[in-house]
């Protein structure tokens, strides 16, 4: 299968849309599958507002038909609803292409914690965008039911992975600190709610891993808080392996695939009960959920590691990797 994959979310941004839609594209091509990727990477870009990190294409749309037509896809998939997202969409609508779209991210919440937005007027825009898609792919059953209680229909299922190889207990460990070491790793960035952890009263250490624009910001607040940077392959898996608890305190991720990196890791993670934590967490003895982040984070450390690890088996690329393909509309 030919697919075309659009998405504003794409190398050298390191998050968990890039992580996993890498992924899927790796699995699929050892299958015999082709990707054309349309990527910020390939077009003109401005900065974010309040997100400079984060690149976005100016006039994506220019040559588009010539490029689709010239790659023949079988099948197109629109993963984010950026300015290329929103090209390739109404492209499809144009000229009557079926393609399936994928809700990664609370878009409508992001932007109202950066500027006085009411989020319904985010969730407007979301509807319009995604109503034409054959199949919204969501990663977990609270998503679902979330995003159909706001009149989204023709959604579909679509799980995660995570790679058991890289992140793993037994891995060289990066830090060597004061114990417990409590970490949290991640965009740094306000919709994380990372201050929750960072104001929590803990012995041990706290540690950020990862970047993004509220970091000169909060180390500066918080300058006892180790902050190592963005980290990727080994040295990532060097850092899950050296903590203890995993605080996850965003409200506001449809999935976290670090709880899933840091549970193959066999940190146990303490996290509020939220969607997210609910489906990646709940019932599975592999970490605790409470709005008293603090009283999780110190209940979770009595959490043995061999757990931590086994849950974190149940979760396959492989699978993930087959849903997505599953739920591709074919153009012909």
């Amino acid at each position: 299968m030919r697919i075309l994959l659009a998405s504003d979310a794409w190398f050298p941004q390191i998050n968990g849309v890039v992580r996993t839609l890498s992924r899927v594209r790796q699995e699929l091509e050892a299958e015999g599958h082709v990707f054309e990727v349309i990527a910020p990477d390939q077009f003109r870009t401005i900065a974010c507002p309040s997100y400079p990190e984060v690149r976005l294409a100016v006039l994506p749309g220019i040559g588009l038909r010539k490029r689709v037509e010239a790659f023949r896809p079988d099948a197109i998939h629109i993963a984010t609803e950026g300015p290329i997202g929103l090209a390739v969409r109404n492209y499809c609508v144009k000229h009557k292409l079926p393609f399936t779209t994928s809700y990664h991210t609370r878009f409508p919440e992001y932007l109202s914690a950066r500027i006085p937005v009411s989020p319904e007027l985010g969730y407007r825009f979301m509807r319009w965008f995604h109503k034409p898609s054959s199949g919204i792919m969501v990663a977990t059953q609270s998503m679902r039911r979330e995003l159909e209680a706001k009149g989204f229909t023709g959604i579909v299922d679509w799980t995660r992975g995570v790679d058991t190889t890289l992140f793993r207990p037994n891995a060289p460990q990066a830090l060597d600190l004061p114990r417990p070491v409590y970490m949290y790793v991640g965009r740094v960035a306000v919709e994380k709610n990372i201050k929750a952890f960072l104001d929590l009263d803990l012995d041990g250490s706290k540690v950020v891993v990862g970047d993004g624009p509220q970091r000169a910001q909060l180390q500066a607040d918080y300058p006892d808080v180790i902050f190592v940077g963005a980290k990727q392959g080994e040295d990532l898996a060097a850092h899950y392996a050296s903590g203890d608890v995993f605080v996850f305190p965003s409200r506001t991720d449809t999935f976290g695939l670090v709880m899933l990196e840091a549970l193959a890791s066999g940190m146990p993670v303490a996290a509020y009960p939220v969607p997210g934590p609910l489906d990646v967490v709940d019932g599975s003895g592999a970490g605790v959920l409470s709005e008293d982040l603090g009283a999780a984070t110190r209940d979770a450390i009595k959490i043995s590691r061999a757990r931590c690890r086994e849950h974190a088996l149940t979760f396959s690329w492989a699978n993930c990797a087959d849903i997505f393909r599953a739920n591709l509309q074919p153009l012909n």
